[in-house]
C-alpha cells in the first residue's frame, strides 16, 4: 500500500512540476518567491529592531509578487488566484501611498 502511495505521489509531483513546466509555471514560481522574500525582509527587519516592523521593501515585494501572481492567475484562468490578488494589489499600493504620505 505504501509503495503504491509513494509511486502515485511521485507520478503526481512529476506531472505537476516537470511534465507541465512552461514559461507560465516559471513565472508563477517567481511570483511566489517574491512573496517569500517579503516575509524574510520583514522578519529580518523586525529582528534587528527588536519589534515588529514593516519596511518599505516588504511592500515593494508585495506589489511585485501580487501583480505577477494576478497576471499568472489571469493567464491560467484561475478564479481563486484572480479574486485573491485583485484586491490585495490595491491594498499593497495603498499602504505604500500612506507610508510615503507620512514621510512627507
Amino acid at each position: 500500500m505504501l509503495v503504491a502511495f509513494s509511486h502515485g505521489l511521485a507520478d503526481y509531483l512529476w506531472d505537476v512540476f516537470i511534465a507541465r513546466f512552461d514559461f507560465w509555471l516559471a513565472f508563477g514560481v517567481m511570483a511566489q518567491l517574491l512573496f517569500t522574500a517579503r516575509f524574510l525582509v520583514q522578519w529580518i527587519a523586525s529582528e534587528r529592531a527588536g519589534k515588529s516592523v514593516m519596511p518599505m521593501a516588504f511592500w515593494f515585494f508585495s506589489v511585485a509578487g501580487g501583480v505577477m501572481t494576478l497576471v499568472y492567475g489571469l493567464v491560467r484562468r484561475e478564479p481563486v488566484i484572480i479574486m485573491g490578488q485583485a484586491l490585495s494589489v490595491f491594498i499593497y499600493v495603498r499602504n505604500m501611498m500612506l507610508i510615503l504620505k507620512e514621510r512627507g
